[in-house]
């Protein structure tokens, strides 16, 4: 009996802290959304708040107010997300399967090679050469997805997930006849659908939030991602409200500019449609997060 108290009360201390853990979690964000809806003068008075006292949708007016840019900047976002994350995990896991293969002679040195990539790289300026003078993709969507496409650390995440697949599923297709490329594509893929989708969302976590590459090869407004638009939407607001001009031109109102609840605005604007992706692929994150453990 103590035992049983023991433990229910363990439980307890533990379903407690894991409760906390997700307020702590999800309070910012909704306070994010609150200040995104709260009043510029009631931030200012005020602070930020849980109940403000005046509430206001300036802010999503002013991000709104010439809605093509962001059209064309979520068109540009979702367009490298989608494919930059189906090449990147066919790759990842084309170059993973050979080197988690025993019967594969040079597994050891490529995955060796593999490795070593992660600790150096050829620095930023060979890196902007290549990419500008050599492959000529500066104002190119491409130099937004190639350069993310293969990731050392997603290829050793993915090799050490088949590492744990049965090889005799393997040999048992050979038995039948099937090659290489039909074990891959009908036996291999479907097996690692966790270790996928894992991968997938942070691969396209890192393309939805791609703003670094776009700074470095973008100058063609047409070809500017949503996050690296925001920045610039952002910038300019600030730049106006300290301007001069704000104290002179009163029509123009740039001092009044709600600065506080557009950068949460923009915040919620980025990071929402990912937000909600990720229930959808919350089981087979779980999964494919505990699957080592599970079969160790």
């Amino acid at each position: 009996m103590p035992n049983t108290k023991g433990f229910n009360l363990m439980n307890g201390f533990i379903n407690v802290f894991l409760i906390a853990l997700c307020l702590a979690i999800a309070l910012p964000f909704v306070l994010v959304v609150i200040i995104s809806l709260t009043s510029e003068n009631s931030l200012v008075q005020d602070g930020y708040q849980f109940l403000p006292k005046e509430w206001s949708v300036e802010a999503y007016r002013i991000v709104f107010q010439k809605p093509d840019p962001l059209l064309k900047g979520y068109m540009v976002t979702i367009l490298i997300t989608v494919i930059g994350t189906f090449i990147s995990l066919l790759l990842t896991a084309m170059t993973a399967y050979p080197i988690s293969r025993m019967d594969f002679r040079y597994n050891r040195p490529i995955t060796f090679y593999i490795f070593f990539t992660m600790l150096f790289n050829g620095g930023l300026i060979p890196f902007y050469i290549m990419m500008t003078q050599y492959l000529h993709l500066k104002n190119s969507l491409l130099a937004l997805i190639i350069p993310t496409l293969l990731s050392p650390f997603n290829i050793m995440i993915m090799k050490g997930f088949l590492d744990k697949i049965s090889k005799e599923i393997i040999e048992s297709a050979k038995v039948d006849g099937a090659k290489e490329f039909r074990i891959f594509f009908t036996i291999i893929l479907p097996l690692a659908t966790p270790a996928l989708a894992t991968l997938g969302l942070f691969i396209a976590f890192g393309y939805w939030n791609e703003w670094y590459y776009a700074l470095l090869f973008i100058d063609n407004d047409k070809y500017i991602p949503l996050q690296l638009l925001l920045v610039r939407i952002l910038s300019q607001i600030e730049f106006l409200a300290n301007s001069p001009l704000a104290q002179v031109a009163d029509k123009l109102a740039y001092a009044n500019f709600p600065t506080l609840s557009v950068r949460m605005a923009m915040a919620i604007l980025a990071g929402g449609p990912m937000l909600i992706i990720f229930p959808f692929f919350q089981k087979y994150f779980v999964k494919g997060i505990t699957v080592g453990s599970l079969k160790g």
